[in-house]
C-alpha cells in the first residue's frame, strides 16, 4: 500500500508489538520470578520479515523488552549481530517446503552457529518457519538449546501454561510451576 501509495485507514500491528504495549500498560501481567533462582539463558531469532524487512527496529526492540520482562534481563543473551543486521536462519521464503533440505541446512549453519555462540538453552522464535528450521538444524549439528515460541514463555510468566503445552521445553522448565 506504501509502495502504491493506496490510501488506508488501519494500522499494522503485530502480536509482539502488542505484547509489549499491553505489560507497560498493566494489561498483560507478567513477571521473571518463576526465572530468579533458575537462571535459565534465553536467546531471540529476529525473524527477517520483522527484523531486516520492516524498515524499523521497533518490533525486535519490542521483542526484547518483552523477553527480557519475562526471563529476566540478566537471564537474557542477545546475538551478535542482532535487529536488522541478524543473520537468517535459512528457513523462510519457502525455504523449509522447497524440498532443497541440503541446502537449505547448510545455509541455515551461519544461524546455527551463531546461536551456538550464546550459550542459552532457549531460542525463542515468533515466526513458526524459524522455529521448524532452528530446530531442525539444532537437530543436525548437534544444539544445545531448544526452541520455543513466544507465547509459550509469556504463559509460564504468567503461571498458566498448561501441561500439555509442555512437550518442547526442556526438563529445566518441563515442570516449571505445577
Amino acid at each position: 500500500m506504501r509502495k502504491y501509495k493506496i490510501a488506508h485507514k488501519f494500522e499494522l500491528v503485530t502480536i509482539i508489538e502488542l505484547y509489549a504495549q499491553w505489560i507497560r500498560e498493566g494489561k498483560l501481567v507478567v513477571n521473571a520470578d518463576w526465572n530468579h533462582d533458575l537462571k535459565v539463558k534465553f536467546t531471540i531469532q529476529d525473524p527477517c520479515n520483522i527484523g531486516r524487512k520492516s524498515g524499523s527496529n521497533k518490533i525486535v526492540d519490542d521483542l526484547r523488552f518483552v523477553l527480557k520482562t519475562l526471563v529476566g534481563e540478566e537471564n537474557f543473551i542477545d546475538t551478535v549481530p542482532n535487529r536488522d543486521n541478524n543473520f537468517c536462519c535459512g528457513g523462510g521464503g519457502g525455504a523449509l517446503q522447497a524440498g532443497f533440505t541440503d541446502q537449505r541446512q547448510a545455509y541455515g549453519r551461519t544461524k546455527f552457529n551463531q546461536l551456538a555462540k550464546t550459550g542459552a538453552a532457549y531460542v525463542v522464535a515468533p515466526c513458526h518457519n524459524c522455529h521448524s528450521q532452528l530446530e531442525d538444524i539444532g537437530r543436525l549439528y548437534g544444539g544445545n538449546y531448544h526452541v520455543v515460541h513466544l507465547w509459550t514463555i509469556i504463559c509460564l510468566a504468567m503461571g498458566i501454561l498448561g501441561e500439555n503445552e509442555r512437550a518442547y521445553l526442556g526438563p529445566d522448565l518441563a515442570l516449571v510451576g505445577l
